[in-house]
């Protein structure tokens, strides 16, 4: 049974989605086009500065991202919470910073003296604009958008840039989304764009060992490459079931990149060996069903992923009888369902 994208979009599920956006007819989002030799890398960067830009006004954390030729993933983290601490004129602000506004909006923000119906409009705007800043839907529009204009513009042409909608999963437990973090993380090292997670330019995996490097003075690592202006990642936890991060520790989740990159991998001699990375036991993640994931072998997920209860209590939430993935669930994370 298909859910609509609307439905599936739910805090009461979960706050953690994967997000991928892909071009039309398989155009060159970045990269270098093969055929004419035309090198769109520079697009990259815009993704990132966008993405930059919409994670500092939406109430939506972003946990990772790739920006690959011809698309695009995400891991978001929706944070609707937030904005209930944010006053009217905050929130008014943060929306003029990406669009117009209303035109009552604007006289309000200009210091205008306005009648008591012209301000009871503006305080409902106020409460419109306030639910759409914690809308993925509006985020991702702020994203393609932008980009499609730019691109349509540098390229001379009108009509569609995007492959439709964006597609989207709902992670409904830690197990779906250090899963697909780590799926996300790898792309270029999957694609041969890179050989090392530090490498892997345009990626938060690069960002976040180039901010470790930072923190650490860890000159042996590579980071020129990072885009200059990169969007504030949603951090890691300080400890076990701290929701205010990500609920496992940086330094387990760079081991788990990197030893999954390098059994992945075809030039690494690297395979599952008895030296597993502690996060894998201690999540219950099959080694074997990770990397068939990890690799895109595992296709048996949908709209959602997460182990079978996860899965099925998603659907009760969701008003549906069924939501694809209880064979894929049973597969990847045997040793929870």
């Amino acid at each position: 049974m298909t859910v609509a994208r609307s439905s599936l979009i739910s805090m009461a599920v979960t706050p953690y989605y994967h997000v991928i956006g892909r071009c039309v007819r398989r155009a060159f989002l970045c990269g270098i086009d093969s055929l004419s030799g035309r090198s769109y890398e520079h697009r990259r960067s815009w993704i990132v500065e966008r993405l930059a830009l919409l994670s500092s006004v939406y109430a939506i954390e972003v946990c990772a991202y790739a920006v690959m030729s011809n698309h695009y993933h995400l891991v978001i983290k929706l944070n609707p919470e937030i904005t209930d601490t944010w006053s009217n004129d905050e929130v008014l602000d943060r929306w003029c910073s990406l669009y117009a506004g209303h035109l009552l909006v604007q006289r309000y923000q200009a210091g205008e003296s306005l009648g008591v119906g012209e301000l009871s409009v503006v305080s409902q705007l106020v409460d419109l604009y306030r639910k759409r800043l914690a809308d993925l839907s509006w985020f991702m529009r702020g994203l393609n958008h932008d980009i499609a204009c730019r691109a349509n513009a540098e390229d001379n042409c009108t009509g569609h840039f995007w492959e439709g909608r964006f597609k989207s999963q709902a992670l409904l437990d830690e197990q779906a989304l250090i899963s697909c973090m780590a799926y996300v993380d790898l792309n270029p090292i999957r694609a041969g764009m890179a050989n090392t997670p530090e490498r892997s330019e345009y990626t938060s995996i690069q960002q976040r060992i180039a901010e470790l490097a930072k923190d650490k003075a860890a000159k042996a690592i590579n980071t020129e490459s990072l885009s200059t202006v990169v969007p504030s990642l949603f951090g890691f936890a300080a400890r076990l079931n701290d929701d205010q991060g990500l609920p496992f520790s940086l330094i387990d989740y760079l081991e788990l990149v990197d030893w999954s990159g390098r059994a992945i991998h075809p030039q690494k001699r690297g395979n599952i060996t008895s030296d597993v990375p502690p996060i894998l036991l201690r999540l219950g993640i099959a080694p074997d069903q990770l990397l068939r994931y990890l690799s895109r072998q595992e296709q048996g997920f949908a709209q959602v992923i997460g182990k079978v209860a996860t899965i099925r209590s998603a659907a009760n939430q969701l008003g549906t009888s069924f939501l694809k993935g209880i064979a894929a669930a049973n597969r990847l994370f045997p040793q929870l369902n």
